[in-house]
């Protein structure tokens, strides 16, 4: 839904969906290793033209900095503009990033916020930040669903048709994910 939202309202030629290899800041209880968050990825946007999943930070060794991959990408297409899609939630945290200055040099933000951050606490992070204040908002449906409301539901055995695309919820049915059946 977000990524849907940010590129209709922004305009955008197409949206990246990049599974960090290991995760620097958020550890998950029964984290179910990335190549089923790759899967994941590649079933909830299968067929959709405007999205794609890239492996770019699989493939690098190490903790998945965004800054990393904002100059990789970069590399890769140094004339594209970079629009960073964030939660409001996320983006309140930016001041606590590696190199937050230079994701912001690298990338344009795009918020949108989520319950439980307000514009005020986006703004005041942001406003600690060299390029801060060059981010953009935009409107997202409120829907109350998280990972984390996910990844609960399945270890309660409850339902999460609805929440994730149906050939996500298959996925983590059939490889008995969030439940630590799963082998690290």
């Amino acid at each position: 839904m977000c990524a849907q939202e940010a590129y209709r309202q922004l305009d955008l030629d197409q949206v990246l969906f990049i599974p960090a290899r290991i995760p620097p800041h958020k550890p998950v209880t029964d984290e179910p290793g990335v190549e089923h968050r790759l899967e994941m990825c590649r079933l909830a946007v299968g067929g959709d033209e405007r999205f794609t999943v890239s492996e770019l930070e699989i493939e690098r060794d190490g903790p998945s900095y965004t800054v990393d991959t904002l100059m990789e990408l970069k590399t890769r297409a140094a004339s594209n503009e970079l629009v960073l899609i964030l939660g409001g939630d996320i983006a309140a945290g930016l001041p606590r990033w590696h190199l937050p200055e230079r994701v912001l040099e690298l990338s344009t933000l795009a918020i949108t916020r989520r319950p439980g951050t307000s514009r005020e606490q986006i703004d005041e992070a942001l406003s600690r930040l060299g390029g801060g204040d060059q981010a953009e908002f935009f409107e997202t449906p409120t829907i109350g669903v998280s990972s984390t409301m996910v990844r609960d539901r399945v270890r309660a055995g409850e339902p999460i048709r609805y929440l994730v695309p149906e050939a996500v919820a298959e996925h983590i049915e059939l490889q008995g994910l969030y439940r630590g059946l799963v082998d690290r």
